[in-house]
């Protein structure tokens, strides 16, 4: 059955952000509000430590109410340039990550003028990548009718059940799911859609 599943605009979003687009007619709604703490500006990768979490910086964070759509980037800050650099040290390791980092190593070279941008021109590469199709977008806020999944309101966990894979410190790390779906592309390169298929939402 097709059903209408609500996203946020997400920065290198979750595997189960990704799950989502193998269930049904996805909508990015770019009219809801910014929410501090999510993955519309912060997502998680696995290091030698352990989870870390890379925030894009944004100006005027602290406003309540803002329309994503309106959210700019601070480059006052040098994110773009430590978070390129989580990313190697995380991932060089990794089976696929040679294959994939020049794909992805320009979004960190040039400046974007709004944080939608950047995480659309990012998940637009992504998708091509893996193959899934690319969402429909709303620039208004869209209501929620009935049936549909709304993913925007701020997530404590994940949306779908994925099954394990080795991620690239399996030798000292406990597996943690629903990382940014990079981790998975990482690891599992041309199978991690496979995996995505393999999801089982959780509602």
């Amino acid at each position: 059955m097709n059903r209408r599943i609500l996203l946020p605009a997400a920065y290198l979003p979750s595997i189960s952000w990704f799950c989502a687009l193998l269930q049904g007619e996805c909508l990015i709604d770019l009219g809801e509000h910014f929410i501090k703490r999510s993955e519309r500006n912060r997502a998680r990768i696995m290091t030698s430590d352990g989870v870390m979490e890379l925030t894009a910086q944004v100006v005027r964070a602290n406003r309540p109410r803002q329309p994503m759509h309106t959210m700019r980037l601070d480059y006052s800050k040098r994110w773009q340039k430590q978070h390129w650099g989580a990313l190697v040290a995380a991932y060089k390791g990794s089976p696929y990550f040679d294959h994939y980092a020049p794909r992805l190593q320009r979004f960190y070279e040039e400046e974007w003028s709004s944080l939608v941008e950047f995480n659309l021109a990012i998940l637009s590469e992504l998708c091509a990548i893996a193959g899934v199709p690319m969402p429909e977008i709303s620039r208004s806020y869209v209501e929620a009718a009935e049936g549909d999944v709304d993913l925007r309101p701020k997530q404590n966990g994940s949306a779908f059940y994925t099954e394990p894979y080795v991620q690239v410190f399996a030798d000292r790390q406990p597996f943690v799911g629903n990382l940014s779906f990079i981790d998975l592309l990482f690891a599992e390169g041309p199978a991690a859609v496979a995996v995505l298929k393999r999801c089982q939402p959780a509602w």
